[in-house]
């Protein structure tokens, strides 16, 4: 059983902050050029070493754009000849050519994943800031699975393309991925508030996620939306208390994986996850900017297992305002950046859920929880 006190399940390093693009939403706010601090070839080397040691089942390469950083490919393969099922996430720019995504699978990356934020080229491209970042995803996402790559699609979901999250499903559905990974905006880089969407969005989104999940051929999970796990909860109950069944059959074949798993329940902001900068900070997501350490002077692992900042974000009972009284709390926990970044306070309620904990319905409480084993990993 993998604990989240030893070590994390997912282990992000930025590895550079320099990118062509010009994301409307980007939580590191990137640069067009590279950082004079950032974390050199060897110390590069030495991070992976502890990833290795750790023995940290998903470690991946993000920016930023990777293939900013010329050792990039050299980095790749040292940590797939150290046994580490690596995964990077390129920006759609010139640089991700077919050659290169020929080279990196060569190298020994496991997956590979590419933003698309919109069913059409107007919607992506005003997300990037670029022109043309549309059509270089599309060729980018073939080009991977000529390779042979497996490929997961990022989107991350605001006001700017709530409305065609439907059409965007339809489209993933014809092209071969194995992952679709969602993203729900936390307000920092340049990430704006006025571009969250609200609470009951929140719960609109989830209903169309758990439609899409037994019905598509890729798997789909959440990243800072925790509390879908409660909602697949209630809704599965519900589902049960009819006489169904749940989960259903899926309708498509699933993918072929590629060996890299899926998150045990509960993953949260330092809980099961480490975010390394590209000068070394070790924060508890990339979009929760408080420094727990850094690997210049602490070791990863040491810096995971003993910083209060970590500790605390594993501790439930710290949690306060209706997250500390609800009783999904252990499976969700609610964003602990989104919660930051509007309170500042890492610790405070997740401010984009509508659930009202059932603290005066005991009865109400077994009967929900008593599906817990129906909750998918990775969600």
């Amino acid at each position: 059983m993998h604990s989240f006190s030893d070590r994390p399940f997912l282990v992000i390093w930025e590895v550079t902050q320099a990118c062509d693009l010009v994301c409307v939403h980007c939580r590191a706010a990137a640069q067009t050029w590279r950082h004079p601090l950032e974390l050199s070839t060897d110390e590069g080397r030495r991070l992976i070493d502890q990833v290795a040691e750790m023995q940290v089942p998903v470690f991946v390469l993000t920016g930023g754009d990777p293939l900013r950083r010329p050792d990039i490919y050299g980095l790749v393969e040292y940590a797939s000849q150290r046994g580490v099922r690596v995964s990077m996430t390129p920006s759609a720019t010139p640089l991700l050519t077919e050659e290169a995504i020929r080279e990196i699978k060569r190298r020994g990356l496991a997956r590979l994943a590419v933003s698309l934020d919109g069913s059409k080229a107007e919607i992506h491209d005003a997300f990037r800031g670029v022109a043309g970042s549309y059509t270089r995803t599309l060729e980018a996402i073939a080009w991977a699975r000529e390779a042979g790559l497996p490929v997961q699609i990022n989107t991350t979901i605001t006001r700017r393309n709530l409305a065609d999250f439907d059409a965007l499903a339809n489209l993933l559905r014809g092209l071969d991925i194995v992952l679709w990974s969602i993203f729900f905006l936390v307000p920092t880089g340049r990430g704006r508030l006025s571009d969250l969407i609200t609470a009951e969005e929140f719960e609109m989104i989830f209903e169309k996620i758990f439609r899409l999940v037994h019905r598509v051929s890729f798997d789909i999970k959440t990243t800072e939306a925790q509390h879908f796990r409660r909602f697949i909860l209630q809704q599965t109950a519900q589902i049960r208390r009819r006489g169904g069944h749940f989960p259903p059959p899926r309708s498509e074949p699933p993918r072929r994986g590629d060996g890299i798993g899926r998150a045990p329940r509960g993953l949260n902001d330092g809980k099961g996850f480490a975010f390394v900068s590209h000068t070394g900070e070790v924060y508890p997501s990339g979009f929760l900017p408080l420094s727990a350490g850094n690997i210049r002077r602490q070791p990863l692992a040491e810096i995971y297992q003993r910083s209060p900042l970590f500790v605390a974000l594993r501790d439930s009972s710290q949690l306060k305002g209706k997250c500390r009284e609800c009783e999904f709390r252990e499976v969700c926990g609610g964003s602990r950046a989104r919660a930051f970044a509007l309170t500042g306070d890492p610790l405070a309620e997740e401010p984009c859920c509508i659930y009202e904990p059932k603290v005066h319905h005991p009865e109400r409480r077994l009967e929900e929880l008593s599906v817990r084993d129906a909750l998918p990993e990775g969600i």
